[in-house]
């Protein structure tokens, strides 16, 4: 019975990894290219979860259809929050930008607290209850499609990065923003794609969850610290380092969850983020984009 319960644990924290390494990827692509610790990116989330509540209630749209409507709207918003709040602070010091992006957090919550009220909102699907059963082993069906798109939508953009245009620009802007200048890149406009970018990642991510978490205007709290775990883990500006810390965080918490009773399985990330810096500061990975 006991082995039992660890792996369908072990599954549980697999499948609640994937979006976590989701969410982190957008966090280390923002800090990856501009140097920029986002502190709003939880609140980001919050809204992505708040337009597919939105999407589902008012326009009757299926929530993971409504990936259409949370990852341009957060695209847009995120790109509209670098180039005219985050650009003019990009020279300044470290703890202004900290500032301005905390500043741009509780302004995010207390409008949307304004707005929609404390109450939690829930997205009812038909396939909410369906599961596939393995022996004595449950696998619920929206965990498995939230996994699931999640590794398909950071292949996609690591391919993005990889493969394009637009993804060399992205990288010679971060390796080097100077020489980028001087070879024909916008830089400033690379700037503001890649915050939307990293926006994005964050809004599809809180679209992936919808189904089976409530959402509130204080929910991004709860992620933007474990996106901060992962982010270190993984290594600040790896995207295979976030995907798999993502993988790393999921598992501890859920199997931590089986010996520690409440919200106290949040010690196992905190534990795994105090092991990294003092071991291994740089992360598993170190500091690469891709």
């Amino acid at each position: 019975m006991f082995w039992a319960f660890l792996t369908q644990s072990l599954i549980n924290g697999l499948l609640t990894g994937g979006v976590y390494g989701l969410i982190a990827v957008g966090l280390t692509l923002i800090f990856g290219v501009m140097k920029i610790i986002n502190f709003a990116h939880g609140s980001l989330m919050m809204l992505g979860m708040y337009a597919t509540f939105w999407a589902w209630s008012a326009l009757h749209l299926d929530p993971y259809a409504s990936l259409i409507v949370s990852v341009p709207l957060l695209f847009v918003l995120g790109a509209l929050i670098q180039k005219f709040l985050v650009a003019p602070v990009m020279n300044a010091p470290e703890h202004n930008q900290l500032l301005l992006t905390l500043g741009i957090a509780l302004f995010v919550e207390n409008a949307a607290l304004f707005a929609f009220t404390a109450d939690p909102r829930f997205v009812q699907t038909h396939y909410l209850s369906v599961n596939y059963y393995v022996g004595p082993l449950t696998i619920k069906l929206v965990h498995l499609i939230a996994f699931g798109a999640s590794l398909l939508i950071t292949l996609l953009l690591y391919l993005l990065l990889s493969r394009t245009d637009l993804g060399k620009a992205i990288r010679a802007a971060a390796e080097e923003p100077e020489g980028a200048l001087l070879m024909g890149i916008d830089v400033r406009r690379i700037f503001w794609i890649s915050f939307g970018i990293g926006s994005a990642c964050v809004g599809a991510a809180g679209t992936l969850i919808s189904p089976f978490f409530p959402v509130d205007p204080h929910v991004g709290g709860l992620f933007v610290i474990t996106a901060f775990v992962v982010v270190v883990l993984g290594g600040m500006g790896s995207f295979g380092g976030a995907l798999l810390g993502g993988i790393i965080v999921g598992v501890g918490e859920s199997v931590g969850a089986m010996f520690l009773p409440g919200s106290m399985k949040q010690m196992v990330t905190f534990v795994l983020f105090v092991l990294i810096l003092l071991f291994r500061p740089n992360g598993l990975f170190g500091r690469r984009m891709a």
